[in-house]
């Protein structure tokens, strides 16, 4: 444990620990886990680092528990949010998709993933504020972030939501009592509900267990990666973020960004991401850190033969010198698929404004559109255009590439 914690707290994998420095750690095997939310049919890039995490403690000898809140994710957790979560109906919970994900990733013998509906499910009201509620007073619960935070802003929080991190603790007790679980994990943002578990098995059991928190990722403008569907989230299901835009994400993120994730999001060993973050500084343009982190993530994600496949393509749109009408139709439908695209009908012949914005909705306004034509940065099968461009059906391929600046392109394909 003691080599593991040194690991974790180097990559930037320790936010928050019960673990004190003048602590002896045992180095023994445990068991610890974590919960995921299963109200969304997909996990994205930010409970990845949970997957990570998990990976590093299994690799240490430890034994590993994951834990979809079939029975938490019916009542909806208050830390992060300003209001009150739309209540699901346990049918309209992602549990099975969430279990095949974590399967996958997760494929290592004796892991277990419990849904905690089946135990929550038994638990009597009168019988669970008895013998779980006597333990925690008001005031205790009103020191919390997650309870803090909604109160200071002038939001209310239903006694449902207020008893969340009780149930939480529940979790954390259940597991103790069932599997000698003695840690729990989780994103920055759950350490009240963490150290809610710790004090209830502390009360009721008369035993230390720990607690163990890692950063959150966040988006450019701050906020966590959430569970909505919108086009702001990396997901991990390439049928909601496809691989070709997953790569992409990696390779464009800022150089303090790669330098922090290649740490977080690789197995690489410490002296690689030194030699590697040492040559990316001589010549950043090669954005090396970038290219070694998209490269690692996506192939953990979706395997070598996929990455190859983006490779390609890669290697084809970003080529200047390649030109459309050179590359075979089968090469070309298989871009088509992998990245963004669109089917439209065209007559003879369309104006470029009308292309761009109302057929393909490549831009979201005319003005952008015409702003972005006036500074010579849309090309057409690599050739650039301008506001009086019109495109005519019979001067082309049934396949059209479109491109915004270096990295922005779609695809139409013309019927």
């Amino acid at each position: 444990m003691n080599n593991l914690i040194q690991e974790l707290l180097w990559r930037g994998l320790i936010h928050d620990t019960t673990y004190s420095e003048s602590e002896q750690i045992k180095n023994e095997i445990i068991t610890l886990y974590t919960g995921f939310d299963p109200t969304y049919k997909s996990l994205h890039i930010g409970n990845l680092v949970a997957i990570i995490m998990l990976i590093h403690f299994k690799k240490s000898g430890d034994n590993i528990i994951s834990v979809i809140g079939g029975g938490t994710g019916m009542i909806g957790d208050p830390s992060g949010k300003d209001g009150e979560r739309i209540l699901k109906k346990n049918e309209l919970l992602y549990i099975f998709c969430l279990k095949k994900q974590l399967s996958l990733y997760l494929d290592f013998k004796n892991h277990e993933i419990f849904n905690n509906y089946e135990w929550l499910k038994n638990k009597l009201f009168i019988e669970f504020t008895r013998d779980i509620g006597k333990y925690f007073t008001i005031n205790y619960l009103l020191t919390k972030d997650s309870i803090k935070r909604r109160i200071s802003n002038n939001n209310s929080i239903s006694f449902t939501e207020f008893t969340y991190q009780l149930l939480q603790a529940y979790d954390f007790l259940y597991l103790y009592k069932e599997k000698n679980c003695s840690l729990q994990i989780g994103g920055s943002d759950q350490w009240g509900n963490i150290t809610s578990g710790i004090e209830l098995i502390r009360k009721k059991r008369g035993v230390k267990v720990n607690g163990l928190t890692f950063p959150l990722i966040t988006k450019l403008d701050g906020s966590k990666f959430g569970k909505s569907e919108n086009g702001e989230n990396i997901w991990i299901d390439k049928n909601l973020t496809s691989p070709y835009k997953f790569y992409q994400f990696w390779i464009n993120i800022a150089d303090e960004q790669a330098k922090k994730y290649i740490k977080i999001y690789t197995f690489l060993k410490k002296e690689e991401i030194k030699e590697i973050i040492f040559y990316h500084e001589n010549d950043p343009k090669l954005k090396l850190i970038q290219k070694k982190l998209a490269d690692a993530v996506t192939i953990f994600i979706h395997g070598k033969k996929t990455f190859e496949k983006i490779k390609f393509i890669s290697n084809i749109i970003f080529n200047k010198k390649k030109r459309i009408n050179e590359i075979n139709k089968n090469d070309i439908i298989f871009i088509y698929k992998n990245i963004p695209h669109k089917k439209i009908y065209i007559s003879k012949k369309i104006p470029i404004i009308d292309l761009l914005v109302n057929k393909s909705e490549f831009f979201k306004s005319k003005k952008e559109a015409i702003k972005q034509l006036k500074l010579n940065s849309i090309s057409i099968n690599k050739k650039k255009i301008d506001e009086k461009f019109i495109l005519k059906k019979k001067n082309f391929i049934s396949y059209i590439l479109l491109q915004r600046g270096k990295k922005q392109f779609f695809m139409i394909k013309i019927v």
